[in-house]
Order: C-alpha cells, then sequence, then structure tokens
C-alpha cells in the first residue's frame, strides 16, 4: 500500500478521537487521498451519487425504518404486548418472558434492535417496575431481546450486508430465523433461573375469553411478517418490494384498524425516517467512495495474503473474526463495520470456502451484541434513557445475558448446519 492511502487513514482515525461523525471522516479522508494523488476531488462527489443512485436493493432500507417508526406510533406495540402477556404471562417472571416474546414478534415487523428497545421497551420496563422487577434487570433484558430484531426477518442489516457482498436476502432472511429462536430460547431459560431465585411474581394472568379478545385484536399486526415472509420465499416480491408493502400495510392498520394514527402523527414519521435515512445513506455514500480507495490500493488483496500467511484454517479465520468484531462493536457503528470491513474479508471468505450466507449471520449477530457492549452499545444508552438507570446497574445485569448470546454466537459459528439448512431449501 502507498503513503497517499495513510492520510485517508490518520484522518478518519483522527476523526473518530475527536468524536467526529464516521461518515463525515470518510469524506475527508476520501478527498484528501484524491488530492495527494493529483486526482479531480469531484469524483468523490461521483462515487457517493452513483453508488447511492444505482443500487436497487438499498431502497428496502429505508422502507424498514419507515415501518418500524410507524409500528412505533400506533397501538401495534400495546397489541403485541398484550398477546405476548396472554402467552406466557401466567408463568413467575412471567412479564419478563413477554419481553423476550414480544420482541420476537416485533423483530418481524421491523428489523430493528433500536426500533424494538425504544418502542417496546418503554412499555416492557415499566410493566416489570410496576410488578417489583430490579430496574438494572428489565433495562438490560430489554436490550439483549432486542438484539432479535436484526436477526429475525426482516433485518435491514441483512439489506446493507446483501448490497456489500451479494448474497441472496432470501436466504439471509432465511438463516436468521433458527439464531433469533435460539436466543430467545436461552434468554427464557434464564428468566426462569433468575425468577425463581429471586421470587420474580407471576405476570397478570388473562382469562381465556381475554386472550381470545386480546389475540383478535392483534391479529392485523401479527400478519405483519407474515405478509412479509410469504411475500418474499413465494418469489411474488423482492425483498424492497416487501419492503413497500410492509409500509403500506402498516399505514393501514394504524389507521384504519386501530384507529392510532392521523396526518399530524405520519408527516412526523415521515420527517423522522427522512432523518434516519439521510444519516444512513450519508455513512453508505462516505463507504462508497472509500471503497474506491481500498480497490485502488488492493487493500483487500494485501489484507487476505497476511491472514491466509498467518493461517489457513478457516476456523482459526471465523474466531479472529469474531474477536475483531466484538471488539470494533464496543465502539464503531454496525452500518461502518459493515460498510468499512467486510468488503476487506470478502476474498478471505471465498479463498476459505465459507458461505456468504452464513459469514452474513455470524457477523451480524456478533455486531448486534456490540450494541449490547460497554462502553459505547447503543442499545445501553437508549435503555438506560427511557428506564432513567444508571448504566451500571444496567451492565452488571447483562453481562450473563452476553455471555449466553456469545454461547448462540460460538453455536452458529461452528455447527454452521444449525441455520443453513433452511436457506438451503431455496436451493
Amino acid at each position: 500500500m502507498s503513503w497517499q492511502f495513510m492520510v485517508p487513514l490518520a484522518i478518519i482515525l483522527g476523526c473518530m478521537l475527536i468524536r467526529v461523525p464516521v461518515a463525515y471522516g470518510m469524506i475527508a479522508g476520501a478527498m484528501a487521498y484524491f488530492l495527494v494523488t493529483g486526482q479531480d476531488a469531484g469524483n468523490v462527489i461521483h462515487l457517493m451519487v452513483n453508488g447511492i443512485f444505482n443500487n436497487y436493493v438499498l431502497l428496502a432500507v429505508p422502507l424498514f425504518i419507515f415501518t418500524a417508526n410507524v409500528m412505533n406510533s400506533g397501538a401495534v406495540t400495546e397489541k403485541v404486548f398484550r398477546f405476548a402477556n396472554g402467552l406466557c404471562g401466567r408463568f413467575r417472571g412471567g412479564t419478563a418472558h413477554v419481553n423476550v416474546v414480544a420482541s420476537l414478534i416485533f423483530s418481524g415487523m421491523t428489523g430493528s434492535a433500536i426500533a424494538d428497545a425504544s418502542g417496546l421497551g418503554i412499555m416492557e420496563i415499566n410493566q416489570m417496575r410496576k410488578e417489583g422487577y430490579d430496574d438494572g434487570f428489565s433495562s438490560a433484558l430489554t436490550a439483549a431481546t432486542a438484539v432479535i430484531g436484526p436477526i429475525f426477518p426482516p433485518s435491514i442489516p441483512f439489506v446493507v450486508y446483501s448490497m456489500v457482498s451479494g448474497a441472496s436476502i432470501g436466504k439471509l432472511f432465511m438463516a436468521g430465523m433458527l439464531p433469533a429462536l435460539f436466543i430467545a430460547a436461552i434468554l427464557s431459560a434464564y428468566i426462569a433461573f433468575i425468577a425463581k431465585k429471586r421470587k420474580y411474581p407471576r405476570g397478570v394472568q388473562v382469562t381465556g375469553k381475554q386472550f381470545w379478545k386480546d389475540s383478535y385484536k392483534a391479529i392485523p399486526a401479527l400478519l405483519t411478517p407474515v405478509i412479509l415472509l410469504a411475500g418474499i420465499y413465494t418469489g411474488i416480491m423482492t425483498p424492497t418490494e416487501a419492503g413497500a408493502v410492509a409500509a403500506f400495510y402498516s399505514i393501514l392498520i394504524s389507521v384504519l384498524v386501530y384507529h392510532s394514527m392521523g396526518f399530524p402523527a405520519l408527516w412526523g414519521i415521515i420527517k423522522s425516517t427522512g432523518k434516519a435515512v439521510g444519516q444512513l445513506g450519508l455513512i453508505v455514500a462516505a463507504a462508497y467512495a472509500f471503497s474506491y480507495i481500498v480497490a485502488t490500493e488492493h487493500v483487500a488483496e494485501h489484507a487476505a495474503t497476511w491472514i491466509l500467511g498467518l493461517t489457513d484454517n478457516k476456523y482459526l479465520f471465523l474466531l479472529i473474526v469474531n474477536l475483531s468484531f466484538f471488539a470494533l462493536g464496543m465502539f464503531i457503528d454496525t452500518s461502518t463495520m459493515q460498510l468499512i470491513f467486510i468488503p476487506l474479508l470478502l476474498p478471505i471468505v471465498s479463498a476459505m470456502q465459507i458461505d456468504l450466507v452464513h459469514f452474513g449471520v455470524v457477523v451480524t449477530l456478533n455486531m448486534m451484541i456490540g450494541l449490547l457492549s460497554p462502553p459505547y452499545g447503543m442499545l445501553l444508552f437508549v435503555t438506560s434513557g427511557i428506564s432513567k438507570t444508571p448504566m451500571k446497574e444496567i451492565i452488571r445485569e447483562l453481562l450473563p445475558m452476553i455471555a449466553l448470546e456469545c454461547g448462540v454466537l460460538l453455536l452458529i459459528t461452528y455447527i454452521p448446519q444449525t441455520i443453513m439448512f433452511l436457506p438451503e431449501l431455496l436451493r
């Protein structure tokens, strides 16, 4: 690699150290590279605009973000919570189990960990607080269950990974189902242990009549993931088209079925979605410009040569990737990690004959666990903010849950068939 490549690297690292958004750092680094190599700096803008507007798959991201915002704003979260409470509220620690089940259901609508934690989270934490659960445990569990969101389809990180790697979105969605269920099951087992140990109460026990009433009201919301996944896997819709259908359907049920959203609320959602999409779009656009530099300098090939010189064992390579992404996830945004580091690893993944879908699920789950991890995990700040619980209390309760989720990560890393037999049905 040339000395010119060190210039954008130094600028990006400098921006990270002084807490400047990574997107601005990548743009500044790309412009500096073009200047020191004597190229037209205007090409940075060309690369950014070209990358954003020529990627059809990327359209799915704003559509899923919009759907998540609509679901959060209406009565959908309440219907999902009531339905989940009817399913498992009667057990000891029932409301904690409801937290897990509701997150699993809600993840099939939004594909976003932050949407889950901020939407259902406040409702779950308040209810657990009323029933005498420790604030730290309630907040930690809400953060830990939010990890399910981007693993169970639909998944915004899977869409971004598909854009970067070329892996099939449909297969990624299918491969993500079982890890999400594994996490839900292992957290439920942990809740059962803790609830018995701390004598947490049973949840609100509903009558059969009330349960069927709550289920009937929740049906329109529960149909969202069914419509999405059925449309994708039957070939009727592409994931992008499914995102558009989900967005339209979410408006339909919020306005016509639940009567919980008027035009002012819808306009507010459109603005908040535009803001979120703008932030993500800037990161993606900056990554396209930086990717040109990486390709020009043959960074991926050099990295592949160096790593393959260390080991040609794919299991050791996967361990290195897991440890690296886990450490990076404590400090760096997941979108940035996907857009910068995954293109560097793809030549090695190909050389070691690791399935792109399997690798995508592994790194995505790893990054989601990073969202939980101190010191800068976003889910920590979200749950601490909505519950007004000190961060140290959440972290103390969260560490065993992180360890359990890391156990699931190791399982799917080294026994790929536990998740790959579902996407293989599409072949």
